[in-house]
């Protein structure tokens, strides 16, 4: 997984925004753009995404709202809110209920930024990870169940 570039969804409801963040990461990261929360569940639908950054301040669905509905159905990918406006509720929104991993403030600063996905998709790693040597543990845990059953049986 490591010799694939990083999948980024940046849902914002400025196209500017979407053009500059392309524009900014996509030699170094596979970047999908949304210009709303229902167009970004569709990429979601059809596409491998590590790390999703969203906008809060949008129309018809807040990035809360929008991260609400991604861990409903898309619970790999780290969540991140970029917002331009301190608004403390949203946070702690986005904190408890769309259970984000980092939220930072427009205009955002590239570096930081960066340095931040890299951050988000060490954790996605490690999940994965994780997730792997779980499913490892469970296949030996059967096998050794059904072994033990053979003992008590002979």
């Amino acid at each position: 997984m490591n010799n694939e570039k990083i999948s980024i969804l940046y849902v914002d409801d400025e196209e500017n925004n979407l053009i500059s963040f392309k524009a900014t990461f996509r030699l170094k990261y596979k970047v999908f753009t949304a210009i709303s929360g229902a167009d970004a569940i569709k990429i979601l639908e059809e596409n491998l995404i590590h790390v999703i950054i969203t906008d809060q301040r949008m129309p018809n669905m807040t990035g809360v709202e929008f991260l609400e509905k991604v861990i409903e159905k898309f619970t790999d990918p780290i969540r991140i809110l970029l917002t331009g406006y301190t608004d403390m509720n949203a946070v702690v929104d986005a904190i408890n209920k769309g259970k984000i991993f980092h939220y930072l403030t427009k205009p955002w600063n590239e570096e930081e930024l960066d340095k931040t996905i890299a951050r988000a998709y060490d954790i996605f790693l490690e999940r994965e990870k994780i997730k792997q040597m779980n499913e490892k543990l469970e296949v030996s845990n059967s096998q050794l169940e059904f072994l033990l059953r053979q003992k008590l049986l002979s």
